[in-house]
C-alpha cells in the first residue's frame, strides 16, 4: 500500500456517511476557505453536478466542496445536504442575502450490490459534511467506496469488491494528494509492478481473468454491463488558476490509464476534480505529473483496503 491521505493538504476536510444495508454511501471533500476548482470528464456515462461552472471562462472561481457519491443519479441529492450544512456555517459564495456554497460532484453506479432503495440523499450528505475532519484517514468500504466494485464484464457475479482509496506526495513544501472511488468496468493493476490486483474473477476456479481478453473473445460492440464509473479528487496546496486546475484534472486521468484497463469507455463516467488551496507557487507540469502518480497510488489503496461483501471477494481474500 502507499502512504498518505488527501487530508495531508492543509485546509482540506473529509467526511463520510454510508449504509451497510444499502451498501452505498458518500464522501465529501471540503475546503471551507474555498479552493480553485477544475474538472475533466473522460467517461461517456457520467453523473455529475456543477461541472460547467469549472470552465475557465465562467465567473465563480472557488468551490467549497466536492461530493463523491454512490446511488447513481439518485446520489446527487446528497449535495443539497452538504449545501445546507455549509450555509449554516456561513460558508459559500457571498450573494448579499446569504452565502451560496459551491458544491460540485459526481456519482458511481452501485445500486446492484445492496438494497437499491437506499441511496445517498439529503440527510446522508448533511451527515457526511457534519462528520468532516482534517484528521480523516479511512479507506476501503467507507463512504463512496461502500458499494464500489470492479471487473464487471461478465456481470456482478464475477466482479470483485473494491473501495475508496487515498494517497499523498510531497516535494518540500508542495503537496499533491488524491482520493478515489474505484468502481471501474476494467481490471486494476498496481502501476509500479503492472501486476493485476483486482478485476473480473472466476469464483469456481478461484482466479482472476482478463477483461481485455474477454472483450476480444466476445467480439461484440454492445451488451457489456453499464454499471461502472471511477471518480476522484486531486488536491494540492499550490496556487492554480481555473485553467490550470482543469489541466491538472486532465493529466491526472493518466493515473487512471496506468492503473485501470480498459478505461474511459462508453460504459464509464470517469471524472476527476481538482481542488487547489493556493498557498505556494509551483510548476503546473510538475503538479500534473505528481497528480498522475498519486492517483495511481490511491487506486491501489482502494483495492488493498477493500473488504469482501455480499459474496464478492476482495484483494485480501485472494492474496492471503
Amino acid at each position: 500500500m502507499y502512504s498518505g491521505y488527501i487530508t495531508d493538504i492543509s485546509g482540506i476536510k473529509v467526511g463520510h456517511e454510508q449504509s451497510e444495508e444499502g451498501m452505498t454511501g458518500c464522501t465529501v471533500i471540503i475546503c471551507e476557505n474555498g479552493a480553485t476548482g477544475g474538472v475533466d470528464v473522460r467517461g461517456s456515462a457520467p453523473g455529475t453536478r456543477e461541472t460547467d461552472l469549472l470552465k475557465a471562462e465562467k465567473m465563480v472561481d472557488k468551490i467549497h466542496a466536492v461530493i463523491l457519491s454512490g446511488g447513481s443519479a439518485f446520489g446527487l441529492d446528497a449535495a443539497s445536504g452538504i449545501m445546507k450544512y455549509l450555509e449554516e456555517k456561513d460558508i459559500g459564495f457571498d450573494v448579499g442575502v446569504t452565502k451560496v456554497p459551491i458544491v460540485t460532484g459526481a456519482v458511481i453506479f452501485d445500486l446492484n450490490i445492496g438494497n437499491y432503495k437506499i441511496r445517498p440523499d439529503f440527510n446522508m450528505g448533511y451527515e457526511a459534511a457534519k462528520n468532516a475532519t482534517e484528521k480523516e484517514n479511512r479507506q476501503g468500504n467507507i463512504g463512496c467506496g461502500m458499494g464500489a466494485t470492479v471487473g464487471k464484464i461478465l456481470g456482478p457475479n464475477n466482479a470483485m469488491k473494491s473501495g475508496l482509496g487515498s494517497a499523498s506526495i510531497n516535494l518540500g513544501d508542495l503537496w499533491v494528494a488524491a482520493i478515489v472511488s474505484v468502481n471501474s468496468f476494467g481490471d486494476i493493476y498496481d502501476y509500479k509492478t503492472n501486476r493485476q490486483i483486482a478485476g473480473v474473477y472466476d469464483y469456481e476456479s478461484k482466479q482472476m481473468l482478463n477483461t481485455y481478453k474477454i472483450m476480444k473473445g466476445e467480439n461484440k460492440t454492445l451488451g457489456f454491463p453499464m454499471r461502472n464509473t471511477t471518480i476522484g479528487v486531486i488536491a494540492t496546496n499550490a496556487i492554480l488558476t481555473k485553467s490550470e486546475a482543469n489541466k491538472v484534472s486532465e493529466m491526472a486521468h493518466n493515473g487512471f490509464a496506468r492503473s485501470i484497463n480498459p478505461i474511459h469507455t462508453t460504459l464509464d463516467g470517469d471524472t476527476i476534480f481538482t481542488m487547489a488551496t493556493n498557498e505556494i507557487n509551483s510548476d503546473i507540469n510538475l503538479i500534473g505529473t505528481l497528480a498522475q502518480e498519486v492517483m495511481s497510488r490511491a487506486i491501489t489503496n482502494g483495492i488493498i483496503h477493500a473488504e469482501s461483501s455480499h459474496g464478492l471477494c476482495s484483494y485480501e481474500d485472494i492474496n492471503i
